[in-house]
């Protein structure tokens, strides 16, 4: 109970400058979880309650936080209208979510579901971002505004577009860099014919 009290603190004061929407959203998500910890008396308790958040949480507020959606510490909602968060993500500690992001499974080619993804510590994630399947995004790492994302993304790179690739990695020098951003514009070639000219 401690623990889920040290949460709410953590996620009340990380969500200071966003909307009172945020806080309570998570206010209402980290009390579903240490209703759970209660004894096995308490059981109706939690199961009104549970159906209480989902009411308040998802029909009037329009975001998809599953109660027993597995987060760490100092969760930030910025914008969250539209969040859908499948119940099996697991999210690590200082991580930006944002408005329209979708985070779930994918359906395989058997007609069954992939297990959903796993998202590390300090990630911050964009709006209109779609994160599916059994992948893993790494520590530090940035996902960019509208990028569609399906495969494990490395600690500490960037990655952005449909589907996402990684434009920048903590290992990545500055010309590196550029030439992947031109990639991403479409103007490597342009790029490359321009030096040609100048020659």
């Amino acid at each position: 109970m401690i623990n889920f009290i040290n949460y709410i603190l953590q996620d009340w004061q990380i969500n200071k400058d966003t909307s009172f929407k945020s806080r309570l959203i998570l206010l209402m998500f980290r009390f579903a979880q240490s209703l759970k910890t209660l004894p096995s008396i308490f059981i109706w308790i939690f199961i009104l309650y549970r159906f209480f958040y989902q009411i308040v949480v998802e029909w009037v507020l329009g975001i998809e936080l599953p109660w027993d959606t597995q987060a760490g510490p100092n969760l930030k909602l910025q914008h969250g209208q539209g969040l859908v968060v499948n119940h099996e993500t697991i999210i690590g500690g200082n991580c930006i979510l944002r408005n329209s992001t979708t985070i779930g499974n994918k359906r395989l080619q058997d007609g069954s579901y992939s297990a959903s993804p796993k998202i590390g510590d300090n990630v911050d994630i964009g709006a209109n971002v779609v994160i599916i399947g059994s992948i893993t995004v790494g520590n530090n790492a940035v996902i960019g505004a509208g990028s569609v994302v399906v495969k494990d993304v490395p600690e500490g790179a960037v990655v952005v577009g449909n589907p996402a690739r990684v434009i920048r990695t903590a290992s990545m020098d500055s010309s590196s860099i550029y030439k992947e951003e031109l990639k991403i514009l479409g103007l490597a070639s342009v790029s490359s014919k321009s030096k040609v000219d100048n020659l």
